[in-house]
């Protein structure tokens, strides 16, 4: 079924596709689905987590290996069982000498992920903070899991027998966690303390029913940030109507632009294509400033984010035709005689190059939508975290 917000993109009218997925209640985005990173370093008890949040033994053929050494070193997936689209990926532990810092970095692209698990134990570590910065950075949510907290309380209970309090000692390691997060400018830090092994008792209930109970929410952020791939198809079956529907206009630009005509012309022509182009799209100055409105932001912070061929950029593409142009003239007065030599020169430069540039706008207006749509969509990201 063709969505609403699908036909005001092919219509050019992006101020209402805006509205109509803004306007959408949070159950239409139950079957989105929502890819959750757990990660942390090595030996936190990633994969064990992952089997407790799955229900699953660790010898069952469906869990993720588990082992006192570090198991995992390739990303994987594992699909929730009871929460519809929610995919849990185990990833390899951070900051592992077989698995550095630079390898980690080239071999997993954490901008794939919509939401994130930071598991860590004993104590929050660099890596920890490395993970917390740059998921902030991309604009990103997360929940911080201290695991092992039967460990935890067993050494408490050794060290200190006399006036241990399970209470106290949990209490302690939660305050520790969200403080060194808001160091690390987390505000509301959501932090979940532990113990795989035991995943009725804790936090961990606590962890499944906020993640529960945040779902819609997450998958709504999840699906505005892929909104404008989404768009991807739609654009182009868009460039191709486009192509179709202003083919009279384009076969005209192209003999008057690949002609041996004044410089400045060609440049007024392609400006005027251009236009066409915009308008078609819904990049003109009117419906950017309608689409500025609808999300709060101003119509320079739009055209910021396009990036298509300009008008400087044209006239250095129909420099060439100075070459063609210049033998015309030379061909002229030397043998006063109609330029034909120079005339077929200065076509085989400019129409080849005219195509590609008439190609390139419209391509050029169909991706400016996509990076319009993104930076439309800012504010309400920032929101949804």
């Amino acid at each position: 079924m063709v969505e609403d917000f699908e036909v005001a993109i092919s219509q050019g009218q992006l101020a209402d596709s805006m509205s109509h997925v803004l306007a959408k209640p949070l159950h239409f985005f139950n079957s989105t689905p929502l890819h959750i990173a757990v990660v942390g370093e090595p030996g936190s008890g990633k994969s064990s987590f992952i089997n407790a949040m799955l229900g699953l033994h660790a010898d069952d053929p469906r869990a993720a290996a588990t082992g006192i050494q570090m198991t995992t070193v390739q990303v994987k997936d594992y699909p929730h069982p009871t929460l519809p689209q929610v995919i849990l990926w185990d990833h390899p532990g951070r900051g592992t000498t077989t698995f550095g810092e630079d390898k980690f970095e080239e071999n997993v692209n954490l901008n794939h992920f919509d939401f994130f698990v930071i598991v860590g134990s004993q104590r929050f570590r660099s890596t920890h903070s490395d993970l917390v910065r740059e998921i902030q950075d991309m604009g990103k949510s997360f929940y911080f899991v201290r695991t092992k907290a039967d460990l935890d309380l067993s050494a408490a209970k050794r060290q200190r027998p006399s006036d241990y309090s399970e209470e106290k000692v949990l209490l302690h390691i939660q305050e520790d966690c969200k403080e060194c997060l808001v160091r690390e400018g987390v505000r509301d830090p959501q932090v979940f303390i532990v113990s795989n092994w035991e995943a009725n008792c804790f936090d961990f209930p606590l962890l499944q029913e906020t993640l529960k109970n945040d779902l819609l929410r997450l998958k709504r952020q999840a699906f505005l940030r892929r909104f404008p791939s989404t768009c991807l198809p739609i654009l182009e079956k868009k460039k191709t109507t486009v192509k179709e529907k202003i083919w009279t206009r384009r076969l005209c630009l192209l003999i008057a632009l690949g002609s041996p005509v004044p410089f400045l012309l060609p440049i007024f022509l392609f400006r005027k294509f251009r236009s066409w182009c915009f308008l078609d799209f819904g990049l003109d100055d009117q419906s950017l400033a309608a689409l500025a409105q609808r999300v709060g932001k101003t119509n320079t912070a739009l055209k910021a984010a396009m990036q298509s061929l300009g008008m400087f950029s044209a006239i250095l593409w129909m420099l060439p035709d100075l070459v063609g142009l210049s033998v015309m003239a030379y061909e002229y007065h030397r043998w006063e005689h109609f330029p034909i030599f120079g005339c077929l020169l200065s076509l085989g430069i400019s129409l080849p190059r005219t195509y590609f540039m008439l190609q390139k706008c419209i391509s050029g207006a169909a991706n400016d939508t996509q990076r319009v749509l993104s930076k439309a969509l800012e504010a309400e990201e920032k929101k949804s975290i």
